[in-house]
């Protein structure tokens, strides 16, 4: 019989020398690198040096025996698959063996192909085995559960924008979020701040979509009392109440030109000015927006200021489709 040649190491545990040469012979020529030694105790000092694919082991040997080997040699042995060997075969020595780590079992004398029969259903066996682990670990890969903030996911794309919005969290440039209703743009700005520098200071949301625009630049920036009629008191703006933390601008897209150009001034100087005041103040407010609209669109139909757009578009997270 004839074996593939491999260039495993194999190990022959035999006290008898004839037959250890002669199965030293037989593996060379099948195409194994082949060790050989004449009892268990010599054996464990060899498998305490190297690892071996395969150990050919007598049982009945001096100073050591192949059944001590086997208890001895313990976890030192567990990626190596041991064969055991004797001329006094019995089911309850084979079930030992089997119960100390054995995989098979073959009784003397022993034609040569007995062996390398063995050898090969070993080999199957191992290669099963190897195909079994690399299925496990593709079909784990494939249901990994990949999370960033209060987001979970499976898919490799939702991998990608995690490791990147992992990134954005460690900086405080402003970051522009894109990706359809649904998609989670919100719970991405939460987990950009939460894991970030100003997780300890607020995250103000506000969606530029749903409030009216007469009402959104007091709501933005706040207001002095006396500035339009209804305003008895001062009023901070959401600006102010994230100072030092961050606001979420939701639905960017939708801001009136208007407040764009207030909007980038903040950007570009930190400072805003309350509706009724003469006066700018600085504010430390790290700018995380969000749009389902395509903005370099809107910039070419006049609906969207080109210069807030590359404001905003220095860290750009793509959230993909549902």
């Amino acid at each position: 019989m004839q074996l593939e040649p491999t260039g495993q190491k194999i190990l022959v545990i035999d006290d008898e020398a004839n037959m250890g040469h002669m199965l030293a012979a037989v593996l060379k020529k099948a195409g194994f690198q082949v060790d050989s030694v004449l009892d268990g105790k010599a054996g464990l000092e060899k498998v305490t040096q190297a690892h071996y694919d395969f150990i050919l082991c007598d049982i009945k040997m001096p100073v050591m025996d192949g059944m001590e080997f086997l208890r001895s040699a313990g976890e030192r042995i567990g990626q190596s698959t041991v064969i055991m060997m004797s001329a006094y075969g019995s089911i309850d020595a084979a079930i030992e063996a089997m119960k100390l780590g054995a995989y098979d079992y073959i009784s003397k004398p022993f034609k040569p192909d007995e062996v390398l029969l063995a050898l090969k259903k070993a080999e199957e066996r191992e290669r099963l085995k190897r195909e079994n682990r690399q299925l496990k670990a593709r079909i784990q890969e494939i249901e990994k559960d990949y999370g960033f903030g209060r987001l979970v996911a499976r898919s490799r794309a939702m991998l990608d924008v995690f490791t990147l919005a992992q990134k954005a969290a460690r900086y405080s440039t402003t970051v522009l979020i894109l990706g359809e209703s649904g998609t989670g743009k919100e719970l991405v700005a939460h987990g950009i701040h939460n894991e970030g520098e100003r997780a300890r200071m607020p995250l103000v949301p506000i969606n530029c979509g749903g409030i009216p625009e007469n009402l959104l630049e007091s709501e933005l920036f706040g207001y002095r009392k006396g500035a339009f009629t209804g305003a008895d008191r001062d009023k901070k703006g959401l600006f102010q109440e994230a100072d030092g933390g961050t606001i979420f601008l939701d639905e960017i897209g939708e801001l009136p030109l208007a407040l764009q150009v207030k909007l980038l001034r903040v950007l570009q100087e930190s400072e805003l000015r309350p509706v009724g005041d003469s006066r700018s103040m600085r504010v430390n407010v790290r700018v995380i927006a969000a749009t389902a609209k395509n903005l370099e669109e809107e910039v070419k139909r006049g609906r969207f200021r080109e210069d807030l757009f590359y404001r905003l578009n220095v860290l750009t997270v793509r959230l993909p489709p549902l």
